[in-house]
């Protein structure tokens, strides 16, 4: 298994699902399953019904790429994957734009949706991202959801 199967990138720039999941299988005849989540912006409305007009995602630079890479080590290390991709974006994103990308390849499809599930709930609570929502009557920091930090203890 190559280890060019498995990568981690913060970027500013959309990325494409298509080429991202491709890369995973292509000349491959050990994966049998790829599952891929992509997160997109979403045009919520307030509770006072004001539109979100962007999101800006922040980051910590080499903080944010190690702790992406910890969490990927951490899901080749439970279940049998020959492939993983993470991608996730920074800066401003309008609603529709995607955000991030968790692509995982193994030969049988509950280690790649197992695989796919941890990396997200653990990429939501643990990678130094922070979300700012901009709306036309102003913005505000996104603060961390309990629900969130449930998702990722069930794999405690």
């Amino acid at each position: 298994m190559s280890e060019a199967a498995f990568s981690v990138r913060v970027q500013a720039e959309p990325f494409d699902m298509a080429a991202e999941s491709a890369r995973l299988s292509a000349g491959r005849t050990d994966v049998g399953a790829v599952v891929t989540f992509t997160g997109l912006c979403r045009a919520d409305i307030a509770a006072d019904g004001a539109p979100l007009s962007a999101l800006v995602l922040e980051h910590y630079p080499g903080m944010a790429e190690e702790e992406m890479q910890r969490l990927l080590e951490e899901a080749r290390g439970r279940w049998p994957l020959q492939g993983a991709s993470i991608i996730h974006r920074h800066g401003r994103i309008t609603p529709g734009e995607h955000i991030v990308l968790v692509v995982t390849a193994s030969a049988h499809r509950e280690a790649a949706f197992e695989a796919a599930a941890f990396l997200m709930d653990w990429l939501k609570t643990s990678a130094p991202f922070w979300k700012k929502e901009e709306r036309a009557d102003g913005g505000d920091w996104v603060e961390a959801r309990d629900k969130d930090d449930a998702a990722a203890a069930r794999w405690l």
